[in-house]
């Protein structure tokens, strides 16, 4: 298997000397880790002050694999249709919520335009739960739905346990996760952000499953942006053991 290397640069966002770009979703409850998730991953830090994103953040992080340069769009965010009434943002427009707005038919369709907006085009999801947190595991359906009805019908999905330096605190098993993982037909890790446990490893995981679904088809798919239409990455990455965390 070709090794993912990472290209660190300043003012990656507007580059656009890449071969491929694949959007990615960091989603899952509140106060799971994903910003922090999100960070350790693109600069290499992490921060306990952190507070709960009302939102979306983005990062921009380029990969190379199989010699082709692969620029990774990350978005992380709070957007979810089971809380409507949370304020949401998307790239373009910010709507607060209205009382009442669960009943609210014209409330509910901005929602779900900002949601489909949100998902369209994405590559490839991190569903994260956080392993002392019962209540987000428990979410981890409801995400996987919300990943089906919005989302191109061949993205690729990592399951993370996150937090797991928190081992003492655990409330959901390392085989609770592996077993939900191996129901929705996902991939598994847990994850530390703080400890830097397993984030570099998930998303190049990730990486790996997008690249061996486009060499599986004839055409690149139109929800990849590339400057080489033609170009494919072929040499498909063996499968990876899902590692738990021994913390």
């Amino acid at each position: 298997m070709a090794a993912t290397q990472d290209v660190k640069g300043k003012g990656e966002g507007g580059d656009q000397n890449f071969d491929y770009m694949f959007k990615l979703l960091i989603i899952g409850n509140s106060s799971v880790g994903k910003t922090s998730f999100l960070f350790r991953y693109a600069d290499d830090a992490f921060t306990s002050a952190f507070v709960s994103t009302v939102g979306i953040d983005f990062k921009v992080k380029t990969v190379y694999k199989n010699d082709k340069r692969i620029k990774l769009q990350i978005w992380e965010g709070l957007l979810r249709g089971a809380q409507p009434s949370l304020v949401l943002f998307s790239s373009l427009q910010r709507c607060a919520p209205a009382e009442g707005f669960q009943s609210d038919t014209a409330g509910q369709e901005r929602y779900r335009t900002i949601t489909t907006a949100y998902y369209r085009g994405a590559m490839g999801f991190i569903l994260m739960y956080d392993i002392t947190n019962e209540e987000s595991f428990g979410a981890v359906q409801d995400w996987s739905t919300q990943i089906k009805t919005y989302s191109w019908d061949n993205a690729q999905v990592v399951l993370a346990g996150n937090k797991c330096d928190m081992d003492e605190e655990r409330v959901v098993s390392v085989d609770s996760g592996r077993l939900l993982a191996e129901q929705l037909g996902f991939e598994f890790f847990e994850t530390s952000a703080k400890d830097n446990i397993n984030v570099k490893q998930t998303f190049e995981r990730l990486v790996d499953l997008i690249c061996d679904k486009m060499s599986e088809s004839s055409d690149t798919d139109p929800a990849v942006t590339t400057g080489a239409p033609t170009a494919k990455l072929t040499d498909s990455a063996p499968p990876l053991q899902p590692q738990g965390c021994n913390c």
